[in-house]
C-alpha cells in the first residue's frame, strides 16, 4: 500500500466540507484510506493512530490544511490527491462567487430577523460561552451545539438564563426538536402529544424514533447538555424545560430522560415532578425505579421502555412495562451467531457514537456480563487508560470531547469508527461487535453504508476471525436516510440488526453469556 500527502498552508476549511471531501476520496478505485483534515494536534494523533501519521504532515501546522491518501498503487493514491486538490480549488472559485450576504454578528442577525428568538451556535468551544451570553443579552434563546465549553461557563450561562427564562441548551446539545422544527441532529417524527426534556442528544432521538414507530408524535423536544443534571449544574434547563412544557397547550404528556444524575440533583429533580401538573415518565440511568414511583412519576428502565410508558399514557392507557420480547424472540438467531465463535472470542466491543446510548448498553450489559471498561465509565475504576485501546469488556463513546476535540463528530463523519472497527475486528479475543447508526438532519449522508463497508473491508483483512456485528439504526422512513434503506444495507453485509439500542445490547450480553456456558 502506498501513501501519499498534500499540504495547503493556511488553507482553513469548514469541517464538514472536509468530511465530504474524504469520504468522495474514500470512493476511488484502489483507495483504502483518505483524510483530508486540519493538521491539528487531535488529529494528528488519529493518524497515527492508523498509520498515516507522514513526518510531512506531523510537522505541519494547526491551520494548515493535510490531504493524506493510501492506496494500492502509487499511481491511484496519486490521482486522489489531485482529485482532491482540484474539488477544493472548485470550491473555493464557487465560494467567491457568490453574492448572498450573511449576517456576521448576532446583533446584525437579529436586525436582520427581527422575529427570532433563538440562536443556534456552533462554534470552537473557546469562543462558544461568549457567543452564548451575547444571545442571551440580546433576548434569544440558545442552542448550543458547541462542546469543550468549561463547567463554570455552562453554570454562569444557565444562571444568567434562568433569571431570564430564556433556555440554554448545551453546551453539547446535539439535539432539540421546537415546535415541529429540528435544530442540529435530529430526526423527522410526526406531531403529537408528548414532550421531552432530556439532558442526552442521542437519547431524545431514540426516545423520539420509538415514540415514532409506536404511533405517538412529539410537541417539543428540548436538549439541556448532558451535564445539566450534574450536582454541580443542579438541573437548572431541565427545571425550566419542565415548566415551559407544564404550561405548553399541546404537551400532554412529559418524559424526562438523563445521562446518571448527580444525587442532590436528581432530588430536586423528583420534587418538582411531585408538583407537575401532567403525568410525567422519567428515565434517569442508573436511577432508582422506586424512588421515582415516590414522586409521583412512572419511571422506565430504559429508553425503549419509557417511550412504550409515555406513549400510552398519551393514548390514555396504563403505563405498563414494555413486555418481553415486546419486538420479537431473537434466540435462534441468537444461537446461531454464538456457534460461529471460537472459544477465546469472549469479549463485547461497543463502538458507540451516541454517548446516552453507550451509557444505556453498559448499565444493561453489565447486568449481563460483569464490569464494563470504558472512556466514559459507570464506575471510576472501569476507566481506561487510553481511550484509543480496549481492555476486556469495553464499550466506547466516540462522541466523547477527547474524540472531537478539533474534528467533526463521529455521526458526522465516520472516519474514527471505521478505523476503531477494523482494529477490534483484528483482536481474536472479540465476540461481539456492537454498534450504533444515528441517521436524521445532521448526520451523514449514509452511515449504515460506511459501517457496511467498513466490516466487508475488516472480514477481507481478517478473515480467520468471525465475531458478530450488531447494530441498532436510531431513525424514521422520513428521515433522509430512508430506515428501511439503512437496515438493508447493514443486513446486506450479515450485521444484526435489532430494533432499539436496549435490545441489541441485551443481544449482544446473550451472546457472549450463551459462548461462556457453552466453554465451561
Amino acid at each position: 500500500m502506498v501513501i501519499r500527502w498534500l499540504i495547503k498552508p493556511k488553507m482553513y476549511q469548514d469541517s464538514v466540507k472536509l468530511m465530504k471531501l474524504s469520504a468522495e476520496l474514500r470512493k476511488q478505485d484502489g483507495v483504502k484510506q483518505a483524510s483530508v483534515i486540519m493538521a491539528t494536534e487531535m488529529n494528528k494523533s488519529t493518524l497515527q493512530d492508523i498509520g498515516m501519521l507522514v513526518p510531512e504532515v506531523a510537522a505541519a501546522n494547526a491551520d494548515d490544511l493535510a490531504i493524506i491518501v493510501a492506496a494500492d498503487t502509487e499511481e491511484q493514491a496519486q490521482k486522489a490527491v489531485e482529485l482532491a486538490e482540484k474539488l477544493l480549488n472548485r470550491a473555493e472559485v464557487q465560494q467567491g462567487e457568490t453574492k448572498q450576504q450573511f449576517p456576521k454578528t448576532l446583533r446584525s442577525a437579529v436586525e436582520a430577523l427581527p422575529g427570532a428568538n433563538l440562536a443556534l451556535i456552533s462554534v470552537p468551544g473557546t469562543y462558544a460561552a461568549a457567543e452564548a451570553l451575547k444571545a442571551l443579552n440580546l433576548g434569544l434563546n440558545v442552542h448550543l451545539f458547541s462542546d469543550n465549553v468549561t463547567l463554570e461557563d455552562e453554570v454562569r450561562l444557565k444562571q444568567i438564563g434562568t433569571k431570564k427564562g430564556l433556555l440554554v441548551m448545551g453546551p453539547d446539545c446535539g439535539t432539540a426538536i421546537i415546535d415541529g422544527v429540528p435544530l442540529a441532529f435530529a430526526n423527522v417524527v410526526s406531531r403529537g402529544k408528548i414532550g421531552i426534556v432530556g439532558a442526552s442528544g442521542t437519547g431524545i432521538q431514540e426516545a423520539t424514533v420509538l415514540i415514532e414507530r409506536l404511533g405517538g408524535g412529539i410537541s417539543h423536544a428540548i436538549g439541556t447538555g448532558g451535564r445539566d443534571l450534574l450536582d454541580e449544574v443542579g438541573g437548572q434547563m431541565m427545571l425550566l424545560g419542565i415548566d415551559l412544557l407544564e404550561e405548553d397547550p399541546s404537551t400532554e404528556v412529559i418524559l424526562l430522560i438523563s445521562k446518571p444524575a448527580g444525587p442532590r440533583t436528581a432530588n430536586k429533580i423528583l420534587d418538582r415532578v411531585k408538583q407537575c401538573k401532567k403525568p410525567v415518565v422519567v428515565n434517569l440511568l442508573k436511577g432508582d425505579l422506586n424512588t421515582i414511583q415516590s414522586a409521583g412519576a412512572v419511571g422506565a428502565a430504559t429508553i425503549e421502555d419509557a417511550a412504550y410508558k409515555a406513549v400510552a399514557l398519551a393514548n390514555g392507557e396504563e403505563a405498563v412495562a414494555i413486555p418481553e420480547n415486546y419486538w420479537g424472540d431473537y434466540s435462534k438467531q441468537i444461537a446461531v451467531l454464538e456457534s460461529q465463535l471460537r472459544p477465546n472470542q469472549r469479549y463485547i466491543r461497543g463502538l458507540f457514537t451516541g454517548g446516552t446510548l453507550a451509557d444505556e448498553a453498559m448499565v444493561i450489559l453489565s447486568d449481563i456480563v460483569g464490569d464494563i471498561f470504558s472512556n466514559i465509565p459507570l464506575k471510576p475504576e472501569l476507566k481506561l487508560p487510553s481511550a484509543r485501546k480496549s481492555h476486556k469488556h469495553t464499550i466506547v463513546d466516540l462522541g466523547d470531547d477527547e474524540f472531537t476535540r478539533g474534528r467533526p463528530h463521529p455521526m458526522i463523519d465516520p472516519l474514527p469508527r471505521n478505523e476503531r472497527l477494523m482494529q477490534e475486528y483484528a483482536d481474536p479475543e472479540v465476540g461481539v461487535i456492537l454498534c450504533d447508526v444515528v441517521t436524521g438532519y445532521g448526520s451523514h449522508a449514509d452511515p449504515a453504508g460506511e459501517l457496511a463497508r467498513t466490516v466487508a473491508r475488516a472480514r477481507d483483512a481478517y478473515p480467520s476471525n468471525n465475531p458478530a456485528v450488531i447494530a441498532f439504526v436510531c431513525g424514521t422512513e422520513a428521515d433522509p436516510q430512508p430506515l428501511s434503506e439503512q437496515v438493508k444495507a447493514l443486513e446486506k453485509e450479515g450485521i444484526f440488526v435489532l430494533p432499539s439500542n436496549a435490545e441489541a445490547a441485551r443481544t449482544a450480553g446473550r451472546i457472549i453469556k450463551l459462548h461462556e456456558s457453552r466453554r465451561v
